[in-house]
């Protein structure tokens, strides 16, 4: 039987279950925009239950440290939300009587403040009123005269302004009890309402905290338990960290407001620590709302300036070292946002549910990122929004050169190599940047201009780290004892290698006279900034080397190296991942040489298939290599075996 062929032309595409690829985009943005035109219609109720999810996070450590003590969960619940509702009162309490005794003894600075207003305008609008006249006047002068109006015009003007206006008087009329207790209580009403709101909500989230987190495991990722478990976890953990450590600097700081303030003689210093301490929760801007009201208020009940200025440096300080000093040492690696971030999201939510999300802006904008990390589609968000670096270090040193900065790449260089050593700094950043270049290379979207510029970037790296010393490293410190690789692997080696184990103890400058490692270069666009790199790192290990390259052995020359006079031959080359044709025939050449030299290749591993390389056949013995390190560390060990030989040799 059979079958009719498929039409043909264009195959038929199959897209997964979902919208097609094209859609994603639009689908996105709309979906975006719905997201953001619901928490502004929605702010009335998504507010309290937003401020209620908060308040658990910030309130779980007690309920948790309450139920180790065996107190039991709706005991622990209940007194957590209690201390939380005493300590709201208290506050409020607090500021309400500083507020009241603030306005009492204000008319005791009546007479300062008049006389510091009389002072600062003095000082700005009387000089700007006589600037600005003698400016009118010299402008009158020096401008024509203009014609008086007709006598006409001038006679209606003056009777209409010689009639008497009819006086009109708006009497309110009088307000009702009721009324009385509207306007009194209408402030206070919509705060208490909210606030009850929250904590009823609080007591339920805390209660069915781990129901609720099921439901969302389910809801949002039963397919991966896993990943969906740590980020809900995560986002837990650090906003349940971000607020308990929040909240204790922030009470230390208006602790630490409020004694200074006492001492510089500030009335209503327990008030600005307060709100010192309330205001610092506002990103950058708060703490300094704070200082604005403390030191206007100490420049206007004293006829001097000092206790403002003192005011103003006590803000100063305080700020400093909590912000340069305690913040990265509570927070350890930040919060995880930006300060770009942190700055948009503030006007972003304000612009949202106003001053409440102005507060809020940082928690909630954190917890957005966490989530980026572990969902796809949201991963932008923490690409932008996090403070985690956008560019890997390798990506970022690939980045400066194909940009010809090689002055940025050296200034990256100096900042990592006071956490890394030069061989760390090789093997981490210089080596995964070249892959990324000849991956490029290879995909020929380098022009020549390009590769050259590149390569002669690399050069003046490479040269500028010559004489720089990073942090300490094992292999270039000059201790003895051999390190261990962490990457690579070391063949088998034979009779003359077995003897290399006991030299692999001793220094670099026992070698014997005459031992060298001639490094050869494989034909790659970037194999010879590769051959540089290992001689450099060779030369600080105090191991004679010779550079060569591929061309060379490529068939009998009359400048090709003698290989009887290195006994340590090293293949230096990006291709050896893959082990090109090229590279087979150079492997090939090099142990059909009747001197057992050892040979060293990097990067990669001796190919099984390659011809004319069989154990039995080889001369010397063969160390494979993947990372600058462990090169060097292959090449020494030739070297040291090469050097206990030497006297059999001869």
């Amino acid at each position: 039987m059979k079958f009719p062929l498929p039409p043909q032309g264009r195959p038929n595409r199959v897209y997964p279950r979902g919208a097609p690829p094209g859609l994603y985009g639009p689908v996105s943005v709309l979906a975006g925009a719905a997201v953001v035109s619901g928490l502004y219609l929605g702010r009335a109720v998504l507010i309290p239950i937003t401020l209620s999810v908060l308040l658990s996070f910030l309130l779980a450590p007690l309920v948790n440290m309450l139920r180790r003590v065996r107190l039991g969960q709706f005991a622990s619940i209940l007194v957590a939300v209690f201390f939380a509702l005493a300590a709201l009162l208290g506050v409020g309490m607090l500021i309400g009587a500083q507020v009241v005794q603030l306005a009492a003894d204000l008319p005791q600075y009546q007479v300062a403040i008049e006389r510091k207003i009389e002072t600062v305008q003095e000082k700005t609008v009387r000089r700007a009123d006589v600037l600005a006249s003698k400016a009118a006047s010299t402008l009158q002068r020096l401008a024509p005269s203009r014609p008086s109006p007709p006598q006409g015009f001038g006679s209606r003007v003056a009777r209409t302004a010689s009639g008497n206006p009819i006086p009109v008087e708006v009497h309110e009329p009088v307000p009702t009890p009721m009324q009385l207790v509207r306007r009194a209580f209408s402030p206070v009403v919509a705060p208490l309402e909210t606030t009850f709101i929250v904590l009823v909500v609080t007591i339920f989230i805390l209660l069915q905290r781990e129901d609720l987190r099921d439901r969302l495991i389910s809801l949002f990722g039963s397919r991966d338990l896993h990943r969906t478990t740590t980020a809900i976890d995560d986002a837990a953990r650090r906003l349940s960290r971000y607020f308990v450590t929040q909240l204790g600097l922030n009470l230390s700081v208006g602790a630490v407001l409020t004694i200074g303030l006492a001492a510089i003689g500030v009335p209503g210093a327990l008030l600005f620590g307060v709100i010192a301490a309330f205001l610092r929760f506002v990103p950058y801007i708060g703490i300094w709302i704070a200082a604005a009201l403390a030191t206007c208020l100490a420049a206007a009940i004293q006829p001097q300036w000092t206790m403002a200025v003192w005011t103003l440096i006590l803000f100063i300080v305080v700020d400093v070292v909590a912000g340069q000093v305690a913040e990265p040492l509570l927070y350890s690696r930040g919060s995880g946002l930006s300060p770009l971030a942190v700055v948009v999201a503030a006007i972003f939510w304000s612009w949202l549910w106003g001053p409440i999300g102005l507060v809020l802006s940082t928690p909630l904008t954190l917890c957005i990122v966490t989530l980026g990390r572990y969902t796809h589609r949201l991963n932008f968000l923490t690409v932008l929004l996090g403070d985690q670096p956008a560019l890997t270090p390798a990506q970022s040193f690939y980045q400066r050169l194909l940009a010809d900065e090689a002055h940025d790449a050296i200034v990256q260089a100096g900042r990592l190599l006071h956490e890394m050593s030069v061989v760390d700094y090789y093997d981490q950043v210089a080596l995964e940047g070249l892959q990324l270049a000849r991956n490029d290379a290879l995909r020929g979207v380098l022009t020549s201009e390009q590769l050259a510029r590149v390569n002669e970037t690399l050069i003046d790296i490479v040269e500028n780290l010559e004489t720089v010393e990073g942090a300490p490293d094992p292999l270039t410190s000059g201790q003895n004892g051999r390190t261990l690789m962490a990457e690579g692997r070391e063949r088998e080696p034979r009779a003359a290698a077995s003897q290399a184990e006991p030299g692999a103890h001793a220094s670099p400058a026992s070698l014997a006279e005459g031992i060298s490692v001639l490094c050869i270069s494989g034909r790659g666009a970037f194999d010879e900034v590769a051959a540089a790199i290992t001689m450099q790192l060779l030369a600080r290990l105090k191991i004679p080397c010779t550079a060569a390259r591929y061309e060379q052995f490529r068939y009998p020359r009359a400048d090709a190296p003698e290989i009887e006079l290195a006994p340590v031959v090293c293949i230096v080359s990006l291709d050896a991942a893959d082990w090109p044709p090229y590279l087979r025939n150079l492997l090939r050449r090099l142990r059909s040489q009747q001197s057992p030299a050892a040979i060293v290749v990097g990067f990669g591993k001796q190919p099984d298939d390659a011809p004319g390389v069989d154990a039995a056949e080889a001369t010397g013995p063969l160390y494979e290599a993947t990372t600058f390190r462990a090169l060097v560390e292959q090449c020494r060990t030739a070297a040291l075996a090469a050097s206990a030989s030497a006297p059999a040799r001869g």
